[in-house]
């Protein structure tokens, strides 16, 4: 079977909770396909008046997931194949922002690149000890153009920064949750699944009306994402052309 026919967006709906869950076998990488994919499950979810409440998360024990796709991106050949690849973290972005549910994360493990704005997308994010964050972009000659407003609104101008320029150095998850990437952090992926479920318990009785009205106050001031995201996703897909990106990269797999 191939990496692309092993990779899955999959969901389930239990008591008003949608549980979306991905995964790749290359650390919960993400492809343009599977990209794509998680967007349209959000937004259909989104749409569900049987659905109360949304939970992201990723499938196996070890990374949350490790952002880009690095075969994907080796394999980019012009500025409009660029554009389309980064655009694909646009519309995941964007459908979570633009999603009427609330949206709780279950992060139990590494988040790197675009797996770090994942977790700033979500409304409330639940992580382990295990569950490190690193901003890599500019390490392999790009930069985090994409997810850097769902980011720098969730920990501010300074934390994304250090993130964004030490591209190469972890943080661990208990910076995360003192510059408020992560709502709350847990010891193991046991204690990370029963903070899950107490809250899920709760929202999922809570009133829809309320809490979609809470949604658009959060995100409030955020509607030009709806273009500058692409605009942002067109910087990333002109750099990933560069020799100096391709070298990268290429050096990265070679480890």
């Amino acid at each position: 079977m191939s990496i692309a026919a092993e990779a899955y967006v999959r969901s389930e709906l239990h008591q008003g909770v949608k549980t979306i869950e991905f995964f790749h076998p290359q650390s919960n990488s993400l492809p343009g396909a599977l990209l794509r994919e998680l967007a349209s499950a959000i937004t259909h979810a989104g749409e569900d008046p049987d659905v109360k409440l949304i939970v992201l998360r990723s499938a196996g024990e070890g990374a949350f997931c490790a952002g880009a796709s690095f075969d994907e991106l080796t394999a980019i050949k012009s500025e409009a194949e660029g554009l389309q690849f980064f655009s694909g973290f646009a519309l995941v972005i964007n459908a979570m922002r633009n999603c009427p549910k609330l949206i709780i994360g279950r992060i139990q493990g590494k988040c790197v690149g675009g797996g770090v704005g994942l977790a700033a997308s979500v409304d409330y994010a639940i992580a382990t000890e295990a569950s490190a964050i690193k901003l890599s972009e500019l390490a392999v000659g790009i930069g985090p153009f994409v997810v850097g407003p769902a980011v720098e609104r969730k920990i501010g101008v300074s934390a994304f920064s250090q993130l964004a320029i030490d591209a190469t150095m972890w943080r661990n998850a208990e910076w995360a949750r003192r510059k408020g990437l992560f709502a709350e952090v847990h010891p193991d992926a046991a204690a990370l699944d029963e903070a899950v479920r107490r809250l899920s318990g709760i929202l999922s009785a809570s009133s829809p009306q309320a809490m979609a009205e809470m949604k658009k106050i959060f995100w409030k001031g955020t509607e030009h994402w709806e273009t500058l995201l692409f605009e942002r996703a067109a910087i990333s897909g002109r750099l990933v052309l560069s020799d100096f990106t391709k070298n990268a990269i290429a050096a990265f797999k070679a480890k």
